[in-house]
């Protein structure tokens, strides 16, 4: 207890632990009455204080304390003091337990925070995350009391509500709240304990919420889930309780079972594909007799194989395997175009890069031709090899007769491929064809309308394009792709055989004057033997 006596009545103090005595000089410290010793709080230390206080002023001191000692003459004042108090508290009537504050042992109102702190990590024998609160600066005892009952109400025992992070709460803890957690209903981990029907476990998982199916161990249980899966229709239902039949049971079990379960079935099916689980999928299929897609399932792996050689190799092992008669002739094709894109891969690599081979120099290669389609091999032996035998595996004839493609086919692709190179006298000849009297006309398996547009797309000249719109049948179509396309001889031709006078005289404008075509019009326009509509 630290006497009342204010700075100007004490006299100097001097610490008993410094090196000199009072008056500066070394004096060894000697002992000193109990009242001498005094708490410093800032520095946590006893300091031994030697006072030469007079007999007079050291009787002031103790008179002067705020303590008052007791004294006999006092107890009976004190005694009705006691009276009135206990009948003061008698008349007190207590109708709500929200109106009374409570405190423990420690004067700490419980419901506080730091009171559901203690009894929260008391209770427990585990670590937490709760910091520690000391009882001077988390609770204000001064403050209003504070039930709990009211927190969890969020009411206080005034009716109002009371600002925890303002009266509880020091300042650093201000911004969390901590407060009791409380058990959740026994709906939500029904499902964890393990005692949900096999309805109320379909049901949730239409739901999607996580439940729990280890508690279905019998073959029968099993297949009613399925069943009520399925008949939920529900896929992602259906997929859930296959993946925990695949878990839970052996193949031959589950793949009789399925069997007789065409929607699950197919779901299941599925589901091995989206996951790339092959082999179990092979073992399914085989299993169901289903031989054709098991085979086709086999031959899909050679997509994985990067090697060329040994995707070839691969291939040639797929002809075996029981396809159908269509699969099998595509298989064979696959396997037949694959070997020989690798022998024109190999020769042409290597006259690339002998450089002796003038087409490769003028237009170099791209890309390769390995794992093309077969229209794309085909435009590329057009490209680089229109010229070569028959008998060579480039030569394009050669690869329409092996793989029995249509004359259309060749022919838009061949057309493609030359007007892409310019070679404009080979593009005719691809036209090209004898009468039964001998006479030569332009023939082609494509209305010469798709010609024309095949050309223009390769930049093709005008002076190309006007024979093959002047063989464009409908006379509007032709005259429209002329004017398209400045093809100025075909629209000249078209205004003389309709005898439009006038329109010959607008299209005029729209030649350059002195050229070929303002003097065929000015001759047209002076013959007096064409009769003019107009």
């Amino acid at each position: 207890m630290q006497p009342n006596v204010s700075a100007a009545q004490r006299p100097p103090l001097h610490s008993a632990h410094s090196a000199g005595g009072v008056d500066g000089t070394n004096a060894e410290p000697r002992l000193i009455s109990h009242k001498h010793l005094f708490y410093s709080r800032q520095s946590h230390e006893t300091v031994y204080i030697k006072m030469q206080w007079s007999k007079g002023e050291e009787d002031d001191y103790w008179n002067s304390s705020q303590s008052k000692a007791f004294t006999f003459d006092e107890e009976e004042e004190d005694l009705t003091q006691l009276k009135q108090t206990r009948q003061a508290v008698n008349n007190i009537k207590l109708t709500d337990d929200d109106d009374v504050e409570k405190v423990n042992w420690s004067g700490e109102p419980v419901g506080s925070i730091s009171w559901l702190v203690g009894e929260t990590s008391s209770s427990s024998n585990q670590k937490t995350d709760f910091p520690r609160v000391s009882s001077e600066s988390s609770v204000n005892r001064s403050g209003p009391g504070l039930s709990l009952s009211a927190l969890f109400r969020g009411r206080s025992s005034r009716g109002s509500y009371p600002n925890l992070s303002d009266s509880c709460l020091p300042e650093q803890l201000s911004s969390r709240l901590f407060a009791p957690e409380l058990r959740r209903p026994r709906a939500d981990y029904k499902d964890f304990v393990g005692d949900l029907s096999p309805e109320e476990t379909v049901q949730r998982l239409q739901q999607g919420k996580a439940v729990g199916m280890e508690r279905f161990r019998s073959l029968q249980d099993k297949l009613l889930l399925l069943d009520l899966a399925v008949d939920g229709n529900d896929g992602n239902a259906i997929t859930a309780v296959l993946i925990f039949l695949k878990r839970t049971l052996s193949k031959d079990v589950l793949f009789r079972e399925l069997e007789s379960r065409q929607t699950a079935l197919r779901h299941f099916i599925h589901f091995l594909t989206e996951t790339h689980e092959q082999r179990l999928l092979l073992d399914l299929l085989r299993a169901l007799g289903r031989v054709e897609d098991t085979a086709l399932l086999q031959y899909k792996d050679h997509v994985t194989i990067s090697d060329e050689n040994k995707r070839r190799d691969y291939l040639k092992s797929c002809i075996s395997l029981p396809f159908s008669a269509d699969d099998a002739a595509l298989v064979q094709d696959h396997f037949t175009l694959l070997e020989r894109q690798i022998i024109i891969e190999v020769a042409d690599s290597q006259s690339e890069k002998n450089g002796k081979v003038e087409v490769f120099q003028k237009f170099p290669r791209k890309a390769s031709i390995l794992n093309m389609p077969l229209i794309t091999t085909v435009y590329y032996c057009v490209y680089y090899h229109n010229s070569d035998p028959e008998g060579s595996y480039s030569s394009p004839s050669n690869l329409r007769q092996t793989f029995k493609l249509s004359e259309q086919q060749l022919f838009i692709t061949s057309l493609s491929a030359l007007s892409k190179r310019r070679l404009w006298s080979e593009v005719d000849s691809l036209f090209s064809s004898r009468s039964f009297f001998g006479f030569g006309r332009k023939k082609s398996p494509l209305s010469f309308s798709r010609v024309v547009d095949i050309l223009h797309k390769n930049s093709a000249p005008s002076q190309v394009l006007s024979p093959f719109v002047s063989l464009v049948e409908d006379s509007d179509s032709r005259l429209t792709l002329a004017q398209k396309h400045k093809c100025h001889d075909v629209v000249i031709n078209i205004f003389r055989e309709q005898k439009d006078r006038l329109s010959l005289i607008q299209y005029r404008s729209k030649v350059e004057p002195g050229s070929q075509e303002d003097r065929t019009i000015q001759t047209l326009l002076q013959n007096s033997q064409i009769r003019w509509k107009n």
